[in-house]
Order: structure tokens, then sequence, then C-alpha cells
């Protein structure tokens, strides 16, 4: 408990760092997810071709991978990022798939009358995606983005291994001097975890139920 208490701080700015990663990767996905989403649903077959390319790859390829190609290949093809700021982007492209599949279950459940309608009225395919689609859409998937927010809240401890000074990277640098307090040591950084965890586990039953309701 000592080594806990004397390294406070260091625990406190791993958490705020992962926190960042959570933050930042968890909207850059759901922007990313959205568009991918809506190019999945186009009446334009190369769009949609592409779309679900990106999709299968990336859901398909390992999250180390991909942060070792956003960490150590694109300095190679000439851009120079942080490790934070790699990770940042590995953990956005890893998760934006998943975002885009939650949305795209989400309007297979929109009523086809709906977009008709919207295009009767004269909406364009944007407007009838933003205006009236995703709108209805979101609101029923909200519980499944907010479990892919989960597991990217979990996913980024992977980013300790490309040196980002998030939780699991200041755990196992403070096991490295207390190596007598290993066990007390993980069960604080789990601990850590279930501060985000559990009350993002409990907004998605809330927002299940709330929706149960209105249907």
């Amino acid at each position: 408990m000592d080594a806990i208490i004397e390294n406070l701080p260091a625990f406190a700015g791993g958490f705020l760092m992962t926190l960042r990663l959570l933050v930042v990767a968890g909207v850059g996905a759901l922007v990313v997810g959205m568009l991918v989403a809506a190019l999945r649903i186009s009446p334009i077959p190369a769009l949609r071709g592409s779309a679900t390319v990106y999709t299968e790859v990336l859901r398909n390829t390992p999250l180390t991978l991909v942060l070792f190609f956003c960490a150590f290949v694109l300095p190679q093809l000439g851009t120079r990022l942080d490790y934070t700021v790699a990770a940042t982007i590995g953990l956005t492209l890893y998760t934006s798939p998943f975002v885009a599949e939650a949305i795209r279950s989400g309007v297979n459940g929109v009523p086809v009358g709906q977009a008709e309608a919207a295009r009767a009225l004269g909406l364009r395919f944007g407007q009838t995606v933003g205006l009236v689609v995703f709108p209805q859409a979101i609101r029923m998937v909200i519980p499944p983005l907010i479990n892919v927010i989960i597991a990217l809240t979990k996913n980024t401890s992977v980013a300790a291994g490309f040196s980002v000074a998030e939780l699991v990277k200041v755990s196992r640098d403070v096991v490295q001097f207390n190596g007598n307090a290993t066990v007390a040591i993980l069960i604080a950084v789990a601990a850590f975890y279930l501060v985000i965890t559990v009350p993002l586990g409990q907004l998605a039953g809330y927002l299940e139920r709330k929706a149960a309701v209105r249907r």
C-alpha cells in the first residue's frame, strides 16, 4: 500500500493520460465511424467497396500492429509523430470500424419508409442520412456504442508498449522498484480502470432501458 501512496502522483498522471487517449480517440472514432457507416450505405458502389475494405482490414488486424504502423512505419514515410499522437491515431483507426458497424446495424433498424419519405420531399442522400436516418439509428445503438468505448478504454493499455505513459506503463515502472507490492499495484491499476468502465456500463444500461420504454 505504501508503494501506491508514494507513487500516487505517477498513477494520477497515468490515469489522466488514459483519459486523454480515451476522449480524443473516442471522439475521433465516432466521427470517422459515422463517415464510414455513411459510405457503407452509399448508393455509389466504389464508396461502399472502399468502406467495406477499410472496415474488414482494420477489424481483423491486431491493435498492436496498427499502433506499430502508426509509431514506426509512418515516420519511415516522412510523417514524424509523437508516440502519444501516434497511439491516439492508431486507437482512432482501430476503433472506428466497430463504431461504423454499430451505427450501420442501427441504420438497418430504421424503417425504409423514413428514407423514402425524405427523398420524396426532395432531400439529397447526404441530407437524408444526416437529418433523418442517422439521428434515429444512433438513438437505437447508444448502448452498443458505449460498449465500444468501454473496449477502447481497455485497449488504451496497449499504448504502454509504445512508451506512452498511461496507467499500465506507469504501473510497470513502479513495479520495477517495488517488486514486493506487485499484486497491490495491479489491483490499484484495475481500480483506476473500473472508475471509468463501471459508470460507462451503468450509463449503457440506463440508456438501453430508456430506449426500450420509448419504443
